[in-house]
């Protein structure tokens, strides 16, 4: 009888020996998932970002290349609608072009 009590008490000790494998395991499991998901969260949020920042890019430039070509339309049709000595153009089309600059 004192053995099998003794096998028992052994397999019960097994047992909760497994048992507490078993939880460490899983709380490595779940600490690498964890360490995964904030890799994976931090790398979107990172490429979120460059992509927002290449758009603002393209649109300053869209927006540079969209005064450019305004300013040119302004001093052709300046030259086209005013009738007037060149050196008045010229001041007429810095005029333009310092208040267009002043807005951007």
């Amino acid at each position: 009888m004192r053995d099998v009590i003794q096998k028992m008490l052994e397999a019960e000790a097994e047992a909760k020996r497994i048992v507490a494998e078993a939880e460490a395991e899983a709380d490595r499991i779940r600490a690498e998932a964890r360490r995964q998901a904030q890799h994976l969260l931090e790398t979107a949020r990172r490429q979120a970002r460059d992509e927002a920042d290449r758009l603002i890019a393209e649109a300053d430039e869209q927006a540079d290349r969209d005064r450019g070509s305004g300013l040119s339309l302004a001093a052709e049709r300046i030259e086209q609608e005013v009738g007037i000595d060149p050196e008045r153009r010229r001041e007429a089309v810095e005029t333009v072009v310092r208040a267009v600059a002043a807005e951007g």
